[in-house]
């Protein structure tokens, strides 16, 4: 959580009331760029409580760790399923929800599939295939739209209203300070990319410096116990142990477009020494990093996107505080699927719902594997633990 997030959750307590509840969608311990979170996902839902949020649920991991299409449409599902979200906030470089949303229709439209098949002919890469279609359609200026990742990811979740026929209204707050994957520039918000570079770099009290107050804490506190920070690399033997022991058929697995990706990605994992030759290796210009990364992910945890559920099955609680518990009473009414605050009671719900925790609390053990002190790396924690209440 960093200054962008405190940004937003004000501006939507500004635009909508100050009494207004904030119910936020959260990853858990692996993150959309297909990454390992470099703080737990405890830790983290307990700072955005103390940050402004009233309610913290689980995005779960298997839109978590996908696209930003796949992705956008967890959160909207999580969201919409409470019964009770009227507004979707979120940041974007443009601020403008009617520009966005009328992008995203145009991207469920017809006439653009037709367009995006015709440039992939041509071998550009997707996302400039996509944003010639759109430019075709709606000129230059709203295809510029889709060049930045907060209007990206922001037209994901228009897409996701507008198919799933949702009242939820798009509110969008201008994002301020450094891009997305940006580097820190002085006098700009920071974006969590740029504070776990500074991390892993072991600039920790620049780190910390930038980190929301409550983050801050949270990440101290984790970090005397030996759970932070959390990076990948920890556990990259394992993970080139798991690359090297699967067979060409494992790989096609991993490889939703059935375009070859897997095919570089077989062949770099038998030769090189460190994940991050696997991904220089396997990476060319149509294909972004983001996704070597997540079928890398995928490859770890044990996991497929054909195995991947269509629907969120649950609404599992993360933290709440006074007003989140008194909105959790009212989602037992509202809500259209289980709210889940005790592991345990996932047992009582159906076969989707069982496989779907019994998935998280593996990942949530291969997490532990990257603490800095393996002895902090107990397993079966996804079983025990309950919300985190304030």
């Amino acid at each position: 959580m960093h200054s962008g997030h405190l940004h937003l959750m004000a501006e939507t307590r500004r635009l909508l009331g100050a009494d207004t509840a904030v119910v936020c969608a959260m990853s858990g311990d692996f993150v959309q760029r297909g990454d390992f979170a470099v703080v737990g996902r405890r830790a983290r839902a307990k700072a955005a409580l103390q940050s402004g949020a009233d309610l913290v649920l689980e995005l779960p991991l298997p839109w978590a760790v996908s696209s930003a299409e796949r992705f956008a449409d967890g959160g909207v599902q999580t969201l919409a399923a409470t019964g009770l979200v009227t507004h979707l906030a979120f940041g974007s470089e443009c601020g403008d929800a009617a520009a966005l949303m009328e992008v995203a229709a145009c991207l469920d439209s017809e006439l653009y599939r037709a367009g995006l098949h015709r440039f992939l002919g041509e071998g550009m890469s997707f996302a400039a295939c996509r944003q010639a279609a759109v430019r075709g359609i709606l000129g230059p200026e709203k295809a510029a739209l889709l060049e930045t990742p907060n209007n990206i990811l922001a037209v994901e979740y228009c897409k996701s209203l507008l198919r799933r026929g949702s009242a939820i209204q798009p509110l969008t707050v201008p994002r301020r300070g450094a891009a997305h994957d940006g580097t820190v520039q002085e006098g700009e918000n920071p974006s969590a990319s740029a504070i776990r570079d500074l991390l892993r770099r072991g600039a920790r009290e620049t780190a910390l410096a930038l980190m929301a107050p409550a983050m801050r804490t949270a990440y101290q506190e984790e970090e005397a116990v030996g759970r932070a920070p959390v990076f990948a690399e920890t556990c990259q033997r394992a993970v080139l142990a798991r690359l090297r022991t699967m067979t060409e058929q494992d790989f096609a697995a991993l490889d939703e477009g059935r375009e070859g990706l897997c095919n570089r990605l077989y062949s770099a994992s038998r030769t090189a020494a460190s994940v991050a030759e696997v991904l220089e290796a396997a990476k060319t210009k149509r294909y972004a990093c983001a996704r070597l990364r997540r079928m890398v992910l995928w490859a770890y945890l044990g996991i497929t996107p054909a195995g991947f559920p269509a629907e969120v099955p649950y609404l599992r609680v993360l933290a709440a505080n006074g007003t989140g518990r008194t909105l959790l009473s009212e989602m037992r009414k509202t809500a259209s699927v289980p709210v889940l605050t005790k592991p345990a009671d996932v047992r009582r719900l159906g076969r989707a719902a069982q496989e779907l925790f019994e998935l998280e609390a593996r990942a949530a053990d291969l997490y532990a594997l990257a603490y800095p002190d393996l002895s902090a790396a107990v397993g079966g924690k996804a079983w025990r633990e309950g919300p985190v209440i304030l």
